[in-house]
């Protein structure tokens, strides 16, 4: 097996267990601890994985936000399918939302252009990547610029979601489940997210399996506040019907 298969392979058990063990490792690559080290090492500096004592655990199970330039390097494939998903979803016409978030980005970049929609969003970057489309109308939501996420968040960020309509809201978050709803690190990110939902007639969650069965310190919606959900095809069968149980149709792509 190539170092580069191996990665991929220790990666992909981390995101299932939660961590990964050196010593544990060795043993099945029949390889050294040395060897393992390495490649944990590999992992961490391409942000997908966070070195512990005697392993590592996935990013994602860390409880503080990775920058976005880390995040949009993870997972990729998973929210590319998502986002095409999304577009289904689309309306014909009138007023959508779009969160900050590395899979909201990746439907933004996507959107046909042979549609007219405004598109609101506290996201500076997916904002900047739509001003050159002739046939979308943005509304940036001004207020507090975050640096780690680019989203705009405090007073003028809910003022402006609350003295706004849209049809759809396609929402992304840092975790969910069954017993916590929605949760993101940031109570102040949160609060933009809850103004988010609050202002759609309807509201899909983008969310990658590795999202699931997370929680954060912010919650910001029920599960029973989101019309559909479209995930990856790693959610586990019976993790999506007590998603399913909740409230929200959960497409899996």
């Amino acid at each position: 097996m190539y170092a580069e298969e191996r990665q991929q392979v220790i990666l992909d058990r981390a995101r299932a267990k939660g961590r990964v063990d050196v010593a544990a490792l060795a043993e099945e690559f029949a390889v050294t601890t040395e060897t393992i080290r390495r490649d944990l090492t590999a992992l961490e500096r391409h942000g997908v994985l966070r070195r512990v004592h005697g392993g590592a655990i996935p990013v994602e199970r860390l409880g503080f936000e990775p920058a976005i330039a880390t995040r949009e390097g993870v997972m990729t494939a998973e929210k590319e399918r998502i986002a095409k998903a999304a577009l289904a979803l689309l309306p014909d016409e009138g007023t959508i939302l779009l969160d900050a978030g590395t899979t909201t980005a990746k439907m933004a970049d996507l959107l046909p252009l042979d549609r007219e929609l405004t598109v609101v969003t506290h996201s500076v970057n997916i904002a900047l990547m739509l001003t050159s489309r002739p046939n979308l109308t943005v509304m940036l939501v001004g207020g507090r610029l975050r640096s780690r996420t680019l989203a705009t968040v405090d007073a003028w960020a809910l003022q402006a979601l609350k003295d706004s309509f849209v049809e759809v809201a396609f929402i992304a978050t840092n975790g969910l489940s069954s017993e916590r709803g929605l949760t993101t690190p940031d109570p102040a990110e949160a609060m933009v997210k809850r103004a988010a939902i609050g202002a759609a007639r309807r509201c899909v969650l983008l969310a990658d399996h590795t999202k699931i069965g997370n929680d954060h310190f912010a919650r910001f919606a029920d599960l029973g506040d989101i019309e559909t959900l479209i995930t990856d095809s790693g959610t586990d069968s019976a993790v999506a019907e007590e998603l399913r149980a909740a409230g929200p149709r959960v497409v899996i792509v």
